[in-house]
């Protein structure tokens, strides 16, 4: 599965535990781990999966201070951090 696209990224997207593991660098089940514990909340689909919202993951991306490779903080698209100012 791919990142999202950043035309499609805004504060209403809803990511899977896999793309929002890719953001802060960890395996996604340490993502479902945080849903469970309640430090990033999830919905649910008619499936049974998890998503989560964008706007929450910027959020706890921003707290949490996780750098990028290079030093910086992962790449989020100016909508997204705009629609939760």
């Amino acid at each position: 599965m791919t990142a999202p696209q950043q035309s499609t990224f805004g504060p209403t997207t809803l990511l899977t535990p896999g793309e929002v593991a890719r953001l802060f660098r960890v395996d996604p089940k340490t993502v479902t781990r945080w849903g469970k514990a309640g430090r990033l909340a999830c919905i649910r689909t008619p499936g049974g999966h998890r998503r989560y919202r964008a706007a929450d993951v910027v959020r706890l991306l921003n707290d949490s201070g996780v750098k990028s490779p290079g030093g910086d903080v992962p790449e989020i698209p100016q909508d997204v951090i705009t629609g939760i100012e």
